[in-house]
């Protein structure tokens, strides 16, 4: 267990409820007449994950890479059950109902697809410089892209974000990564096409005044500029009153800069970086690539969603829906974070 890793997470974790409280006490009144209605699920989803955390930090390692395979078919089954019987939430069908209980199952592909692609790719490292082995690399996440994709865009950009990073570490050939960055950027073009409301993400992204759907994106912006150095204050943010859409979600940052301003934000983000450095430094510690490449994979998907997050509440990049980590409300999110 790295002690130093444990206390970045625990400061992250009571931070985190504090400013998901502040963004989500209004909306959790409105909806359901409680405010402590979002707190009280990110507290249960973030005691469980780190119980897993500590749980998963005392066992071996290896053992999760002797499972990896099955993790991958379970992330594959799962995926294909969402597009047959997944539950439809805000327009978006992501989630698998048990009971009263429901998951996204494309945040458990992100990891299993870490464990399986640090497990192949240490099989493959002596031929990895090899084009024909990059490409069987290549055919087993295209597959769990293609289905994640299929409902959830923004986490298929990250997952084959990990892949190419991973790919990337083991065998740093620009020619590979270029080549590897070029096929992504078409496949992903593909997916754009197939479905014209995200066509129209870029167009609102492009001329957000001129698209009804460009409120929730100008609001956080005001939320943002409103906020100046030091913030309005924790608790005092008028924009999530109504004018951010979900604010305790994807646009929650919008609201730490309305409330604790740029200082807020800059503070926020570091602790977000520092644990992510954390991980990669665990990594580089260890005497197995196996180990260095997970780490890795799970560092690329914490800064990866960072950054996301937070170009899509400075309209750096389109509203494509993904959570900002340690912070936004979401109890599959924050499991696997934990993980």
């Amino acid at each position: 267990m790295d002690y130093t890793l444990l206390l970045i997470v625990v400061l992250l974790v009571v931070i985190g409820l504090v400013i998901l409280y502040s963004t989500s006490a209004y909306n959790g009144q409105v909806k359901f007449h409680d405010s402590f209605y979002y707190l009280k699920k990110q507290a249960f989803a973030t005691v469980l994950g780190i119980v897993l955390m500590l749980f998963v930090a005392g066992m071996d390692y290896h053992i999760w890479q002797r499972l990896a395979v099955f993790g991958y078919l379970a992330a594959v089954a799962l995926s294909v059950a969402v597009m047959l019987f997944g539950r439809e939430i805000n327009g978006s069908k992501r989630w698998l109902a048990l009971g009263p209980f429901s998951f996204q199952p494309s945040e458990f592909a992100k990891v299993a697809l870490i464990l399986f692609l640090a497990d192949l790719v240490t099989k493959n490292v002596k031929t990895i410089g090899k084009m024909w082995t990059l490409c069987r690399i290549m055919f087993w996440i295209l597959p769990i892209v293609g289905l994640v994709g299929a409902s959830n865009l923004s986490t298929a950009i990250i997952i084959l974000g990990i892949g190419v990073i991973l790919i990337f570490v083991a065998s740093p050939k620009y020619a590979q990564f270029a080549l590897m960055g070029i096929a992504g950027a078409c496949f992903m073009g593909i997916f754009l096409a197939l479905e014209s409301y995200r066509l129209e993400r870029l167009a609102v992204w492009k001329n957000p005044e001129a698209y009804e759907k460009g409120y929730q994106t100008l609001q956080g912006l005001y939320a943002i500029g409103s906020g100046g150095l030091f913030g309005r204050g924790l608790g005092q943010s008028i924009q999530k009153l109504g004018f951010v859409p979900e604010a305790q979600n994807d646009m929650i940052f919008s609201v730490v800069g309305e409330e604790l301003g740029f200082i807020g934000c800059i503070t926020a983000l570091l602790l977000i970086v520092l644990i992510t450095v954390r991980i990669i430094y665990v990594g580089k510690k260890s005497s197995e690539q196996s180990t260095n490449l997970i780490c890795t994979g799970m560092a690329a998907m914490i800064i990866g969603q960072m950054i996301i997050n937070v170009g899509m509440c400075l309209m750096l990049l389109p509203v494509i829906g993904i959570t900002l980590p340690f912070f936004s409300a979401g109890g599959s999110s924050n499991l696997c974070v934990y993980l």
